[in-house]
C-alpha cells in the first residue's frame, strides 16, 4: 500500500474529529488527500492563488477597470493604486522592465488583497479561515475577470501556502517535522547556524511543486513580497504549486485546478509535520 495511517479521535469545542497520521512510507505527491484537522493556531502566514495570462494593455485604464471594480467592491471595498517596476532577464544580465499599473483592492481590516495587472490577477490572505472559503472568494474574482476582463487563456496557474514558526517553537523544530525536512535545524550543529533554508523541485504530471524550508535569523526573509521579516528567528515552510503550460480560461476549469493544488499541498504539510505539531497549534488529541 502507498499509504498507511492510523486514526485518532479528537474534540475541540462542540465537534469531533479524526486526525490520520501520514506515517513515512508515504509519497505526499500521489498520497490521497488526508483528513482535515482544524488546527487552532495555525502558523499559517499567507495564501496566494495567481492567474497569469497574456498582456492586456487596456487594465492599465481607469475607465476599462472600473466595472471589475463594481463587482468586486461589496468584499473589496479599498483600492490602491501603485506602480511596479518589473526586471527582464536576459543572456546580457537584468535590466528593468517598463513600469506597470497594479490595482490592489483590500477588505477595510486588510487581512485580504486582491492585485490586478495587465499580465495576472491574484488573491492573496494572512487570515486563511478555510479552502472553501478561500476557493469560493477566488471562484466570485474569476467570474468577474472573465465577465470584465476576458483574459480567455492562462500562462501560469499558481496556488501557495506560507507556514512560519517563531518563538520557542523553533527549539523544538525537531519534535515538529519530519527529519527530511528538517534538515539541519534541530541538531546541535544548528546552534551555529545563523540561516539554513533548503529548497527543491518536484515535477509532477501536472504540475510542479517548489518547497522552501528552513530557519531564518531575525530580519531576514527569503521573499519581501510575500514573507515579512520577523524581530526573531524563525522557521518557514513554503510550499507553492504552478503550472506554467497555457489553458483556456473557463471559470470552474481553473478553480477546480486550482483547488487541486491546495489540496496536494495540504497533503506534502501533513506529510512534512509530525502529530506534535498539530497538537501544538490546535489539534488536542
Amino acid at each position: 500500500m502507498d499509504l498507511v495511517h492510523f486514526t485518532v479521535h479528537f474534540t475541540f469545542g462542540h465537534f469531533a474529529f479524526i486526525v490520520c497520521s501520514m506515517t513515512s512510507i508515504v509519497d505526499p505527491f500521489v498520497a490521497a488527500l488526508p483528513s482535515e484537522v482544524p488546527l487552532k493556531d495555525a502558523p499559517l502566514v499567507r495564501v496566494i492563488a495567481q492567474f497569469r495570462f497574456p498582456e492586456i494593455l487596456s487594465v492599465e485604464q481607469r475607465d476599462f477597470v472600473a466595472p471589475f471594480q463594481e463587482a468586486i467592491r461589496r468584499t473589496y471595498s479599498v483600492l490602491r493604486q501603485e506602480q511596479t517596476q518589473g526586471i527582464l532577464l536576459s543572456p546580457g544580465g537584468a535590466a528593468p522592465a517598463k513600469p506597470q499599473i497594479a490595482w490592489r483592492f483590500s477588505d477595510t481590516e486588510g487581512f485580504w488583497r486582491v492585485s490586478l495587472t495587465p499580465e495576472f490577477l491574484a488573491l492573496e490572505t494572512t487570515k486563511y479561515v478555510s479552502r472553501s472559503d478561500f476557493f469560493g472568494r477566488l471562484k466570485s474574482l474569476a467570474e468577474a475577470l472573465d465577465e470584465h476582463i476576458e483574459p480567455g487563456q492562462l500562462d501560469r496557474l499558481g496556488v501557495r501556502y506560507i507556514d512560519r514558526i517563531t518563538g520557542d517553537a523553533v527549539d523544538d523544530i525537531a519534535k515538529l517535522v519530519r527529519p527530511e525536512v528538517r534538515g539541519i535545524t534541530g541538531t546541535i550543529a544548528a546552534t551555529h547556524a545563523v540561516h539554513a533554508l533548503s529548497e527543491s523541485m518536484f515535477e509532477l504530471p501536472e504540475a510542479r511543486v517548489l518547497a522552501r524550508w528552513g530557519c531564518l535569523p531575525p530580519g531576514a526573509t527569503v521573499d519581501p513580497a510575500a514573507i515579512e521579516p520577523e524581530n526573531e528567528k524563525s522557521w518557514i515552510l513554503d510550499l507553492d504549486m504552478f503550472s506554467a503550460a497555457p489553458m483556456p480560461f473557463i471559470v470552474e476549469d481553473v478553480v477546480a485546478e486550482a483547488q487541486r493544488y491546495a489540496e496536494r499541498i495540504y497533503t506534502v504539510f501533513r506529510w512534512a509535520v509530525t502529530d506534535d505539531f498539530l497538537v501544538r497549534y490546535g489539534g488536542k488529541p
